[in-house]
Parts: C-alpha cells; structure tokens; sequence
C-alpha cells in the first residue's frame, strides 16, 4: 500500500495555490493526486510533469492544467463566504477523514473549526423516511450530541435532516455534494444557516460553483463516513444510497450499525439485511457509545513533511514496460498487486504507468485497489 501524502503542519501560501492547482486539473483526482506527490515529492513537481505524463499515457492532447490565477480566484472567492481551504492534518481538517486511502488533498471548510476535530458519528437513512424513523434518528443524534458526539450527515430530505435539527446544539456537521454555493436540496439552505449558527460546520471538496451531479453524491457519502469513528444507517431501501455510505464505512475500517425496522417495510430491507452482514443492530446511543469509545483512545498520527523536488527514486518506465502492463489490463477490474507480479515490474514502475494511463483519460480505478482499461478512450 502507498504510504499516505505527506503534508506539512501548515501549508505555505505557494504550496496551497499548487495543491489546489494540482487537484483542479483534469483526470486528477485524490488518489492520482497522492500518487503524483508521493512520487515527485511536490505539488509543484508534479504539475510539471503533467503534460509528459499523459502524452506518455496515450493522451492525443494535453489535459487542462489549473492556472494560477484560477486557483488564486478560488482561494479569494472562498475566503469571502468563510470557507477554508485546508489540507490533510492542518487544523480544522477532519483528523480521521485525512487517514482513509483517498482524502480530499484540498477541503473546503466552513463554521467552527473546533467541530470538526471533535469525535464525530454519521448518521444517515432514507430521504423518504417513515414517521418512526424520523423520530428515532432525532432521538438517537440528539443522545449522541449530550455525549459529547457531533452528527455528520449529508443534508438530505428526510433522516439527514431529521439527524441535523436534533443535533444543532450538541454539534452537527453537513457534508455536501456540491460546492458551498451550491446547496442541494435548495430548501435546506436555511438548515445549514442553522448549523452553522449554531457553530457546526460543512465541508465539501468541490469547487465553488459546482452544482452536485449524481456521481457526485457516493463521493459526499466517502466523506461522510471517513470523518466518523462509524456510520449509523437509520432506515435504508435495498440499492440506497445510504448503503454506499455503509460500504464506504467498511472499507475504510469505520464501525457500521443499523436499526432494524419491520420486514414488511421496504425501507428497512437495507437496514436489515446490514444486520445479517455483521452491522451492529441499534436500538440506542448506547449501543454506539460502547463500540466506539475503545476506538477513541487510539492516537491519530499523520507525517508532515513536503518535499521541494523530485524524488527520482525509482526508474522510468521504458516503453517494454508500458506495453507489457497495459497488455495485462482490460475492462474487467484487476489488482494492482496482481499487475506488479504478472508484470514482473517494480511496483514503481507499475503505479507510474497507471499514473500515465489515469491522466491521459484512459484508466478506471474501482474500490480495493482495483483498475480497468476505459476502452472509450
């Protein structure tokens, strides 16, 4: 596994206007963007090697590389609605969302930074959500926020909702899918005024502007639970989005509870069907408390450090190697362990070669470390 990107304590002024440069460029997402800084050291290393990369990888014309002045707009525009653009391990970026394996190098924050370094639970369900489950989850965010728990969802309709209002005073945090001048639903604009009345606060890493697609919301639902110690899933159809929440929860390592509802009810056939998986059954906040308060003793530690320039630790690839690795890969999703021994390439020269493929547009990563060739490119 690559080791996490190395971030200073605080970043300079120079070093955030290339982060934030470096993730605004097309085909680069935080998981390229980790990969670029752990190989060339910078930021800034590795915007100048970009257009390389991806005629390398096939690109028939260069990607579009963030200017300066962009990312400097950005910076501005975001300072005068009162959103902080920080980076992992930097004050009032969420400590535990920085340890998942593709943290937002660059999050927008809004409202009090305190909250969002306190200990923090998900709560998420069902936009359409029966009576009794809105008034559980009202019940069960408010207990967790006497405890001392701040409440992360994602400004939804119903159980999202519900999980927020319950929780203004104890603290709650709202994770968009857009950027923060682009709340969805638009009438929970109100809400969110409330929140961070209240002092609670929002993130999002997408730009100012940018209107929430439907790809957009698994990535709200990533952040969602990376900021947790676990994710309470209230009410849940089968195929909901809440279960992705869930999966995301699972896979980074994150306590998963449910609350069982009526068979009869299809709302709670994802609920349910957690349970039978593993996810603890809940009935109370007491429930969370018990499974989460072992986890909340364990340190959280993220190395600070950026290097100024290219690391040339390992070889280039030659073009034998591009041609061997992209022989191996196709539409169905194969291990990067796998590539590395079938190959019988260096894992360097493996991961380079996928950095290639991803910024020329021609590379689909899935979950688990798993890659595809994207043949419409």
């Amino acid at each position: 596994m690559e080791r996490q990107t190395p971030v200073p304590t605080r970043l300079t002024d120079a070093q955030r206007i290339d982060w934030l440069r470096l993730i605004r460029s097309d085909n680069v997402g935080p998981r390229t963007f980790r990969s670029l800084v752990n190989h060339y050291g910078s930021a800034r290393a590795a915007l100048e090697r970009l257009p390389e990369l991806a005629r390398r990888g096939g690109a028939s014309r260069p990607g579009r590389i963030c200017p300066i002045e962009d990312a400097e707009r950005e910076i501005a525009a975001s300072h005068r609605i009162g959103v902080m653009l920080l980076a992992p391990g930097e004050h009032g970026y969420p400590p535990r969302l920085a340890l998942i394996d593709d943290p937002p190098p660059i999050l927008g924050v809004r409202g009090a930074p305190h909250v969002h370094m306190r200990p923090t639970i998900g709560i998420v369900g069902s936009r359409n959500a029966s009576g009794a489950g809105l008034k559980f989850a009202q019940t069960i965010a408010h207990d967790l926020g006497e405890a001392g728990f701040v409440i992360a969802s994602g400004l939804a309709r119903g159980i999202d909702q519900a999980a927020h209002r319950a929780s203004l005073s104890g603290g709650t945090v709202a994770v968009l899918a857009g950027g923060h001048d682009r709340i969805y639903p638009p009438e929970h604009e109100s809400l969110l005024d409330a929140i961070l009345a209240a002092n609670g606060g929002a993130i999002s890493e997408m730009p100012l502007g940018h209107s929430p697609r439907a790809r957009d919301f698994p990535r709200r639902n990533r952040l969602i639970a990376g900021t947790a110690l676990g994710v309470l899933i209230v009410e849940a159809a089968y195929r909901s989005g809440s279960l992705i929440t869930a999966r995301f929860a699972n896979e980074q390592g994150r306590e998963v509870f449910a609350v069982p509802g009526s068979p009869l009810d299809p709302r709670a056939a994802g609920t349910n069907d957690l349970i039978k998986q593993g996810a603890t059954l809940t009935t109370s906040a007491a429930d969370i408390i018990n499974a989460v308060t072992p986890i909340m003793t364990r340190p959280i530690e993220l190395p600070f450090e950026e290097d100024d320039g290219d690391r040339n630790e390992s070889r280039e690839p030659q073009d034998s190697d591009r041609a061997r690795i992209v022989g191996l890969l196709g539409p169905s999703p194969i291990g990067i362990d796998d590539l590395v021994r079938l190959s019988d390439s260096s894992p360097a020269v493996v991961r380079t070669v996928l950095l290639e493929l991803e910024l020329a547009g021609r590379l689909e990563r899935h979950g688990a470390g798993l890659v595809s060739l994207n043949w419409d490119h």
